[in-house]
């Protein structure tokens, strides 16, 4: 008898899958919005305190902008205009007159998916578990925050790690903390510890598939060819004090593609309607293909460029230890024709945006002062200019090779990117013929990602002279962020560095101005150390960056939907997939097409 129950059980269990998957399959096209190039491969888990999920529509935690179509944070980042806008907070947060204390409010509407309020001993729990098992968020934060204390259910204090004289470590790493950070409800993350007896690995393993949310969407549906998420008609955001209504699509689905092609073929035919892809000359599809598909601009570069691919120096390179060696090369590459072929006219070109240490948004760009800086700034394409700078340095050809030396040898370099990343592959080509056109021998060299990224992290590298990854783009530290990854001395000697300063330059005054950055609150004096740091930046030149480019794409085929947000169209959202940061504020515009 157990037998035949426990046969019937499972059938109805395998009816009840298969039901779920069929009504996955058929969601009603116009209550659905589906993405593109997010989601690669199937669905781990759903547990925010991991981050070994492979659930990037739902979890996707970065203070540039993190995905809270299920989990949120306490504020969201805008990079139109470099605020943080409330979530969970209620108001703006408050410093001390020290600043070594960061108060912020909860909002009394805030729920959970349970129906439990939010309070501010959900924030101390989320700190306090992620501290225990030692994850991401806990190692991101621990060298800037010391505590985060609920004073009471509605207020939540988030203490600074102090140095010794005092001052706080760094301000601008605790507003990362505001909008990087997903908040876990307290009564899950006591039950997820009990379960798995306290373990560290175990708690960051499980799976979380009875995880409390706060977000409008919640879990639907998940196997290796799609991945839904389905409204919670009881979201909190629906209060006045925040949206006001609910997000206007029913359901959020994601196909899972096998490559980029795929996906784009799906995106030609409305199968995707916001797609987060490079495609090249993008362009064409409307032009061309007559297709309903648009992007945030209706010219070129058609996206929000916000990060900087850089060509980095290797100062552990002889030749390049040479200032007038490295701005040679800077000048002469051509930047236009990378623009133009690497990036199909996908970026602003630096006449437009001259160069700096700010990307192209109008909020960094005031950051600094253009006409204290326009002498140092350049172009490129500028042969003749470089090779006047070589002369002069007495960096010359003596032996009528066509080849200048340094110190009677030959100056030999390489430049090198990941071998497939076909955009950035262009670039480097366009860096070596830059150095033939002044003499210098620059020859391109590809190694596979698997072996690069264990090159150019390296505390100390003599394989790649000339070598390409990004800064940090958009977000709430920016531009300090960029500017202590383009020049500080905290990385050099750090193995396996991902966060900056990649070719070991150094500067004891551009130092002291990383550091006085995050601890000056006044404009006018923000502004001159930023446009000091330009100036030392741009006459030393430790590095050039290659073009600008989107942190990430956003095409839109409108098929189904419309509403989507577009420059200059006075509703200040911005080109985020309309999930990421104060992006999924776009979810409140769509509206089906007519």
């Amino acid at each position: 008898m157990k037998k035949i129950l426990a046969i019937l059980l499972a059938a109805v269990m395998l009816l009840g899958a298969a039901s779920a998957f069929a009504e996955a399959q058929d969601l009603p096209r116009n209550e659905t919005v589906y993405f593109g190039g997010q989601q690669w491969g199937s669905v781990v888990g759903c547990n925010p305190l991991s981050s070994d999920n492979n659930n990037a529509m739902a979890i996707a935690a970065n203070p540039r902008g993190s995905r809270t179509i299920m989990f949120e944070t306490l504020y969201m980042y805008n990079m139109l205009d470099g605020k943080l806008y409330p979530l969970l907070a209620d108001g703006d947060y408050t410093w001390n007159e020290d600043m070594t204390e960061c108060t912020v409010k909860i909002k009394s509407a805030a729920a959970w998916s349970d129906y439990t309020p939010v309070t501010a001993k959900d924030v101390a729990a989320t700190w306090n578990v992620s501290k225990a098992i030692t994850n991401n968020t806990y190692t991101s934060y621990a060298a800037y925050i010391e505590d985060v204390v609920a004073v009471d259910d509605a207020t939540v204090v988030i203490k600074c790690v102090k140095t010794a004289d005092g001052k706080p470590a760094n301000p601008l790493q605790v507003l990362q903390f505001l909008s990087g950070v997903y908040i876990c409800q307290e009564a899950w993350l006591n039950a997820v510890c009990e379960r798995n007896n306290n373990d560290p690995q175990a708690i960051m393993a499980d799976k979380g598939e009875d995880v409390v949310y706060s977000g409008p969407y919640g879990s639907y549906f998940a196997n290796d060819q799609l991945v839904a998420f389905v409204r919670n008609e009881d979201y909190w955001g629906q209060d006045a004090s925040m949206w006001g209504k609910l997000p206007v699509p029913k359901y959020i689905g994601h196909g899972i593609y096998a490559d980029n092609d795929a996906a784009l073929l799906a995106f030609k035919a409305g199968d995707i309607d916001c797609n987060q892809q490079f495609i090249a000359n993008v362009q064409n599809l409307w032009l061309e293909d007559k297709l309903p598909i648009s992007t945030y601009m209706t010219e070129a570069p058609y996206g929000l460029c916000a990060t900087m691919p850089t060509a980095w120096y290797n100062m552990e390179t002889p030749a390049l230890q040479v200032k007038e060696i490295r701005k040679a090369i800077a000048m002469a590459v051509d930047y236009d024709n990378i623009i133009a072929n690497a990036m199909t006219n996908q970026s602003p070109s630096f006449a437009d945006v001259p160069r700096s240490l700010m990307n192209p948004t109008d909020g960094e760009q005031a950051m600094y002062d253009h006409d204290a800086v326009k002498d140092l700034q350049w172009v490129g394409n500028d042969i003749e200019g470089a090779k006047a700078l070589l002369d002069a340095a007495g960096i010359v050809d003596t032996d009528g090779d066509g080849w200048r030396e340094l110190n009677g040898e030959k100056i030999s370099l390489n430049a090198c990117c990941p071998n497939g990343w076909t955009d950035w592959q262009a670039a480097m080509q366009i860096v070596s013929e830059a150095g033939k056109n002044i003499g210098l021998d620059i020859e391109t060299y590809y190694p596979e990602w698997s072996v690069y990224q264990t090159v150019f992290t390296k505390a100390s590298q003599t394989e790649y002279d000339i070598f390409m990854y990004s800064p940090p783009g958009a977000q709430p530290a920016s531009p300090w962020a960029r500017v202590r990854a383009f020049m500080s001395s905290d990385f050099l000697g750090a193995d396996n560095n991902w966060n900056g300063n990649w070719g070991h330059w150094s500067n004891e005054r551009a130092d002291e101005i990383i550091a006085a950055i995050p601890l000056t609150s006044d404009p006018e004096e923000l502004k001159a150390l930023y446009t000091e740091a330009t100036k030392l930046y741009l006459d030393e030149v430790p590095s050039f960056s290659l073009m600008y480019r989107p942190e990430q794409f956003h095409a839109v085929n409108e098929s189904v939907w419309t509403g989507y947000p577009v420059a200059g169209d006075g509703n200040n959202i911005p080109p985020a997939n309309l999930t990421d940061g104060y992006g999924i504020a776009a979810l409140y515009y769509l509206r089906n097409v007519d």
